[in-house]
């Protein structure tokens, strides 16, 4: 059981382990942008499914991706609605993103701040994160640290009371818009409708 308390799950999360933790939508299974690689491989995930670069805020996210200064504006109106939220903004990438978050296009990114204070908390210490849901590639997303622990032994997952067990956002995947250039383009429908 790697069932471990916050501070030891924020220290493996900055040695580049392999960590679980619950998000506002489903539980997230992440590690060091750099390291997406074990991502991949923990979930058997094909390459041509990007990541979500997780952040405890927008500001630590903004590095991650470019644009002009008119669409940077039109973004953080979008940010300001919306997050902290489940809404994923897929954006053009900047050279900061390492390739292994993104690996058959790197050019874009999906970004993500969660409502939920415990993802925040460790998020504010990582850094942000490469992360996707908790569960192998096209199973439904696990729901408890129990199963996910089960599932990928080598990640650490945070210790949780029975209260805590149940605190992801009932299975319900962030929504998912990609800017073209002029518009969003939803690519997955989540709990949160774009206006």
């Amino acid at each position: 059981m790697a069932q471990v308390a916050l501070e030891d799950l924020i220290a493996g999360a900055q040695a580049g382990r392999l960590v679980s933790f619950p998000t506002d939508t489903v539980p997230a299974l992440a590690t060091l942008p750099e390291k997406a690689g074990l991502i991949f491989a923990a979930k058997q995930r094909s390459q041509d499914k990007p990541l979500i670069l997780m952040g405890a805020s927008a500001e630590d996210l903004w590095p991650y991706v470019k644009g002009s200064e008119d669409e940077y504006e039109l973004w953080q109106q979008v940010v300001n609605q919306y997050w902290p939220g489940a809404l994923t903004l897929v954006l053009p990438a900047s050279q900061r993103l390492p390739k292994e978050m993104n690996p058959t296009d790197p050019t874009t990114i999906g970004i993500r701040v969660p409502d939920n204070a415990i993802a925040r908390s460790i998020l504010a210490e990582t850094g942000p994160l490469a992360t996707t849901s908790a569960n192998f590639s096209g199973q439904p997303p696990l729901e408890t640290m129990a199963e996910i622990t089960m599932q990928f032994p080598d990640a650490l997952t945070l210790a949780t009371t029975g209260l805590l067990e149940e605190i992801s956002g009932g299975g319900v995947p962030s929504t998912v818009a990609k800017w073209t250039g002029a518009n969003w383009q939803i690519l997955r429908q989540g709990r949160i409708t774009l206006n």
